[in-house]
């Protein structure tokens, strides 16, 4: 099978094309025919060697997270799933998704709804369920909290707001004056432009913060969240001595893959309240998933950047 990998940790021009084995799936797996995936931050941070003391990979390393496609074999153990079934995924990190075939764990498996494209059914797993569990799990949002989502024009930002909103949630989200429209179609309640306005004289007294920046924005954000709510970060450590003075309850957050989380997002999109939003699309070439990167680490994307892959 086709697949882009890298062979040392580096710039976006050690991605190169190689000539792989199809994975040999073990008893609970399903293989997976790939006809789409998405770029999310972690692919470069990974590619860039910033996370080889917290996860040692081997190399050559298939980088990708997000899994759209047919299902061309089951394992004699799987239950769920049938040959030629549409799916969606995100898969273990040592199984990437830059390739034609991945082996995915039967339990991080869903079934693709039917009216997304595999291109949008890639956009959703990992930035949904990041947004899913941020929100859902950690931040217990329910009808009426005030949610400040940071960088809600991004790929796990887009899908946060979407998801708040389906709880009944009141929305802040801050971006550039260039995605206003965007947020509000999203449901945005209200927009906090970073570049003129300070986020903490508009949203005062929340009950959730999600965090995707990290940094000073991370620190500032515990300043806005009313005691007894709740901080999530994506992007880095909240200060927890900070955290306890205020009174609040924060945590970082690193993603569990979920398949029943997954067919849950995917229900609330069958009913048209979360939608998928690709803002660019490339080919599974060298050349495509360089761009993919270099674009992904502006933190300038407008919602997805999709893979095409058959």
């Amino acid at each position: 099978m086709k697949a882009i990998v890298i062979e040392q940790y580096g710039g976006s021009e050690q991605l190169v094309e190689k000539d792989l084995p199809i994975p040999e799936i073990q008893n609970q797996q399903l293989l997976i025919e790939m006809h789409a995936t998405s770029i999310n931050p972690i692919d470069w941070k990974v590619r860039e060697g910033y996370m080889k003391d917290a996860m040692p990979f081997e190399f050559p390393l298939i980088l990708g997270w997000d899994a759209a496609g047919i299902v061309s074999e089951v394992g004699s153990k799987v239950t769920q799933f049938k040959k030629g079934d549409a799916v969606f995924a995100r898969p273990a990190m040592e199984n990437g998704t830059y390739s034609e075939y991945v082996a995915v764990d039967e339990d991080l498996v869903a079934l693709k709804p039917d009216h997304l494209s595999f291109e949008e059914a890639a956009s959703v797993p990992l930035a949904g369920l990041t947004a899913w569990q941020c929100l859902v799990d950690f931040g217990q949002v329910k009808k009426g909290d005030k949610v400040l989502i940071h960088a809600g024009s991004g790929g796990v930002g887009s899908y946060a707001v979407q998801i708040a909103k389906s709880f009944g949630a009141h929305v802040y989200s801050t971006a550039s004056s260039k995605n206003e429209a965007f947020l509000k179609e999203l449901g945005v309640d209200e927009f906090i432009d970073y570049k003129t306005t300070d986020f903490a004289d508009v949203a005062k007294d929340v009950d959730l913060v999600m965090d995707t920046m990290g940094g000073e924005i991370l620190e500032k954000s515990l300043d806005v969240v009313k005691k007894g709510g709740r901080l999530v970060s994506i992007s880095g450590e909240p200060n927890a001595e900070k955290a306890k003075a205020n009174g609040i309850t924060a945590e970082s957050l690193w993603l569990n893959p979920n398949g029943k989380q997954l067919a849950e997002l995917g229900q609330l999109m069958e009913e048209g309240k979360v939608k998928p939003h690709i803002g660019h699309t490339f080919p599974l070439t060298e050349k495509g998933l360089r761009e993919a990167h270099d674009l992904s680490a502006t933190h300038h994307a407008k919602g997805k950047i999709v893979i095409t892959i058959q």
